[in-house]
């Protein structure tokens, strides 16, 4: 059987105290109450073994120097009287003693067969002995010897007289129990004096570090003035110098980031702006160009409609730019109509031809106050998509509820791969990376959520690979939130 050792179920006890503060107050504990076990608990043992030792020590000379004054013994071998009287000679308050002679023992005393048999057999050797033991349930001090004569000249002999004094120890027993007791309060008292240690040291170290997530939790909800205040010159001021450094270089940071995407949006806009104008010029152009193209021979004419149709895709990618750089500003509003969705949906594909390309499973009476030309635009953003990227049969199906209405545009194509997911709605982003070009802008499906988004709904992407692909649109109705404005 393995024993549990205390410094690991130190560390365990620490590791699974979450808080710095429970922490900090088991580690003082433990360090407190094993200071004092310690000491004290030595104090305890050396205490004892002196209290015992000299008890054990006076109450051997005390003995032997009793046994003294026997001599001179009145003959050998002693009779039942003598050995009574030796008995009585050698008792007091605190000792009782037993004389032995062979079989026959001293009356009134302990009975011989109690005391322990190695005891007696060292006794019977010539030596003298003490142990202690225990008596009745009380402990006593046990000491033994065996009276031993002298010859006329000088010899000495075994006289086989055993002497066995048994003392009480009740009253060290006693010192020795008040001396745990002290212990056990010195114990309590470390323990007090550390707890209230653990919880000063608390107090200093924990104020910064809650200062320091204070500050990091308005770090990251976006405030970029948040600073932790440095006190003293520990290493708990240089985290919080270190934090304060790495704030000061994220704010610079942002603001340069935020400045020059500000200046990027604004050039964008700026130059969607200035090329209207040629662009409409450019139209006109290309509009006369195509009505002769028919007409032109060979390279001209196809030139001419490669002019009309580039000219019509960049008008396509002015335009969105313009929108979402509105979007951008914060300048797009709503204006609002009650409008019936199905014959809104209706309306746009016959606007572009793609009535018999896509399938409708619509409600019919559906009134919803929206904004008529930004959910034509979600919805030609959508199916173009699907037409471009998907395959046949393309469908739009709606369907209302009582808070708001949804609309969902799917393909049979090959779907969306599970890493493309988080990027479809991204500006410019091309699932396909060989493909150069497309027909689109790559801003269709950005400007369909921010659409959806100015209504006060969403929009949202859904198909595994080979399942097509699926964007559904949530607008609110009448009771949502429909009248926002960015």
């Amino acid at each position: 059987m393995s024993t549990a050792n205390p410094v690991n179920a130190a560390a365990r006890l620490l590791g699974g105290a979450r808080s710095l503060r429970t922490r900090l107050l088991v580690a003082f504990a433990l360090v407190g109450v094993s200071t004092a076990v310690l000491v004290a608990g030595v104090g305890y043992v050396q205490a004892r073994n002196v209290i015992l030792q000299k008890t054990q020590d006076t109450a051997v000379l005390t003995m032997t120097g009793r046994i003294e004054t026997l001599f001179p013994l009145d003959g050998m071998p002693p009779s039942q009287a003598q050995l009574d009287r030796i008995a009585g000679r050698l008792s007091d308050r605190d000792n009782t003693a037993v004389a032995v002679y062979r079989d026959r023992h001293s009356r009134g005393g302990p009975d011989p067969d109690m005391l322990p048999p190695e005891l007696r057999h060292a006794v019977r050797g010539g030596r003298v002995v003490w142990q202690r033991v225990s008596m009745g349930g009380n402990p006593v001090l046990v000491i033994g010897t065996q009276v031993r004569l002298v010859r006329y000249g000088g010899a000495p002999f075994p006289s086989e007289l055993e002497i066995y004094s048994v003392r009480g120890l009740r009253p060290e027993q006693q010192s020795i129990g008040l001396l745990a007791t002290r212990a056990w309060l010195t114990g309590a008292v470390a323990l007090v004096f550390a707890v209230l240690l653990a919880l000063l040291a608390g107090r200093g170290v924990l104020g910064p570090v809650r200062e320091l997530r204070r500050a990091t939790d308005r770090l990251g909800e976006g405030d970029l003035t948040a600073r932790a205040r440095v006190r003293g010159t520990d290493e708990l001021a240089d985290v919080a110098r270190a934090f304060n450094n790495t704030a000061e270089a994220l704010e610079r940071h942002v603001g340069e980031l935020r400045r020059m995407e500000s200046e990027a949006r604004r050039f964008v806009a700026d130059v969607s702006h200035e090329l209207r104008t040629p662009l409409a010029a450019m139209t006109a152009v290309t509009d006369v160009l195509d009505e002769e193209a028919q007409r032109l021979p060979g390279d001209a004419g196809r030139a001419a409609r490669l002019v009309g149709e580039e000219t019509h895709k960049l008008t396509r990618l002015v335009n969105d730019l313009i929108e979402i750089s509105r979007f951008d500003a914060g300048t797009a509003t709503l204006a609002l109509d009650d409008i019936d969705v199905a014959e809104a949906i209706r309306a746009t594909l016959r606007a572009r031809g793609w009535s018999d390309r896509v399938r409708t499973d619509l409600p019919v009476g559906v009134v919803v106050r929206l904004d008529p030309r930004r959910l034509d635009v979600i919805v030609a953003n959508l199916v173009s998509n699907a037409l471009r990227h998907g395959a046949p049969p393309v469908t739009v199906r709606a369907h209302a509820g009582p808070d708001q209405v949804g609309i969902e545009v799917g393909d049979s194509g090959p779907g969306l791969a599970p890493d493309v997911l988080p990027h479809v709605f991204d500006r410019f982003y091309k699932a396909d990376t060989a493909r150069a070009r497309s027909e689109g802008s790559g801003l269709g499906l950005a400007i369909a959520r921010e659409n959806a988004r100015l209504h006060g709904g969403g929009l949202t992407a859904a198909g595994g690979p080979a399942a097509g692909a699926v964007f559904t649109v949530h607008l609110p109705r009448p009771g949502g939130e429909a009248g926002a404005t960015r």
